[in-house]
């Protein structure tokens, strides 16, 4: 039934205008508005759409992950735009905050609402 149906994914925030400029402007993704809602155009043709929820809760987990081939490249540039990186205190961190105890390296951060986003390294 839906195995040809584009499906998209879709999160919420509780500032439209933040969540423009955050994704726009800060991550470089190319972001549309229609009827007060943001759509996410990211590479490999998936559409993400953000919607403003007055009683929003952040996401306590990671919405999105990008994949980056030089992670120190990206959390630097990232740093460079204002973005901080989280600290969990069961996952040590370097003092770029990126995550080396396992799997792939990773950064987390969070857009401007509070839902967790990640970099992290593909493999070589």
């Amino acid at each position: 039934m839906f195995g040809s149906t584009k499906a998209f994914s879709g999160f919420s925030v509780d500032d439209i205008e933040g969540a423009r400029k955050f994704y726009g402007e800060t991550l470089g993704i190319r972001v549309s508005e229609q009827h007060g809602m943001l759509t996410l155009h990211i590479a490999g043709d998936r559409d993400i759409l953000v919607y403003p929820k007055a009683d929003h809760t952040p996401a306590t987990y990671t919405i999105l992950n990008f994949p980056v081939a030089d992670i120190e490249a990206a959390v630097d540039e990232l740093r460079a735009k204002g973005v901080r990186f989280a600290e969990y205190d069961n996952l040590a961190t370097d003092d770029k905050g990126i995550f080396r105890g396992g799997g792939p390296l990773i950064a987390w951060f969070t857009d401007p609402a509070g839902n967790v986003l990640s970099v992290l390294q593909e493999p070589a």
